[in-house]
């Protein structure tokens, strides 16, 4: 057997393993449907930590004020900022009066440490039920706390959101930024709705303060300065526990970064935390990677040999058409369908951006936080 028999034979084990992966995982999100939960009416506290925000809660904090919600308080926490933060939650509060300011000042043990923060903020919030999101975010409707609230009942006490990124009119940066995140939702959403929860996005994420405290809070994980969304998730998040919600006035959205260095940066600071991931989510999304890695390679490799081109070529097409499938039912229901047009270069570049970030992260530790 030639070393070009032994690549066709992957290559076709590669295809098998990711058809698997799209209609048996993804599909799970992809051809599903969010289902109305009847409207609650339980208080909430929303929970936003700032450092150095004072502009984009001039914008965007008036977009969580004026919720259509008759029950809930918004607890701003000041992470020792060090430009007018504090003065503009202040102001604010002089507006509204479900308004609550923690101010974190810096300690040695938590220098610099999001989590340090965020315990002292749900310490300090009234409620038991918790929705979190960044102060650079909007909410895309008035209806946001009540959608995400509806899915909390007596056995849900975690709910996944969607946090989008804004559309940038002619920008290739600005769709490799929402296609990443589009397929990182593809795949929280998916492994949740198999009862594999094991991550969360911060910028729009929901749980109960008896799951922080059944936890011990961040203890877990206190001295890995990111993942306060995913990696808590993580650790507590089940089969039972965990609910999603991506109905449209749930969904959240945020400035993207605007240069690759710092869009590449953020991801260093992302990625690092998979590694302190369950066991079974680190194999299943290692299996994911390197199945998607694969095929592009021996595609490349069979198809400029000629090898066997009929069948190699009929292969990579049918996978780019179940891809497209799996990932438009997606992308319509999260509003990304914009991203589609350039899905196959797109991912090909997220590939080789993730392995380079891999190798870099081996290096050196990327900074955390602000």
């Amino acid at each position: 057997m030639s070393l070009l028999d032994i690549i066709y034979y992957a290559f076709i084990s590669v295809v098998c393993i990711q058809v698997i992966i799209y209609f048996f995982l993804f599909g799970k999100f992809s051809f599903s449907k969010q289902k109305t939960q009847s409207v609650k009416k339980i208080p909430v506290s929303v929970i936003i930590c700032a450092k150095n925000e004072a502009e984009n809660l001039k914008k965007f904090l008036p977009f969580i004020i004026n919720q259509d919600y008759s029950n809930f308080e918004i607890v701003l926490i000041n992470d020792a900022s060090t430009d007018n933060t504090l003065e503009v939650m202040k102001t604010f509060k002089k507006q509204s009066n479900n308004i609550k300011i923690v101010d974190v000042k810096n300690v040695e043990a938590f220098w610099g440490n999001k989590k340090y923060a965020l315990t002292l903020g749900i310490k300090a919030s009234t409620n038991e039920f918790l929705l979190f999101t960044d102060a650079d975010c909007k909410p895309l409707s008035k209806y946001w706390i009540s959608e995400m609230a509806s899915h909390f009942n007596n056995n849900k006490s975690i709910i996944l959101g969607y946090g989008a990124y804004s559309k940038i009119k002619k920008s290739l940066l600005n769709k490799l930024v929402r296609f990443e995140t589009l397929v990182t939702a593809i795949q929280y959403f998916s492994f949740a709705k198999l009862g594999m929860p094991y991550m969360g996005v911060g910028r729009n994420l929901a749980y109960t303060k008896k799951e922080f405290f059944k936890a011990n809070g961040f203890i877990n994980h206190i001295q890995i300065k990111s993942g306060d969304d995913d990696l808590f998730v993580n650790q507590i998040a089940t089969k039972n526990n965990t609910a999603t919600c991506y109905s449209e006035p749930s969904i959240t959205i945020s400035n993207p970064k605007t240069t690759l260095k710092d869009w590449y940066k953020q991801k260093r600071r992302h990625i690092s935390t998979a590694n302190h991931y369950k066991l079974k989510h680190k194999v299943l999304l290692t299996l994911i990677y390197c199945t998607q890695f694969l095929f592009w390679l021996l595609a490349f490799i069979l198809i400029s040999t000629l090898y066997n081109w009929q069948i190699v070529l009929t292969l990579f097409i049918l996978k780019i058409i179940m891809q497209y499938v799996v990932y438009g039912l997606s992308a319509k229901k999260l509003n990304e369908k914009d991203v589609l047009w350039l899905l196959p270069f797109l991912e090909v570049f997220l590939i080789i951006t993730q392995l380079t970030i891999f190798i870099n992260n081996l290096i050196s530790k990327p900074n955390h936080w602000k």
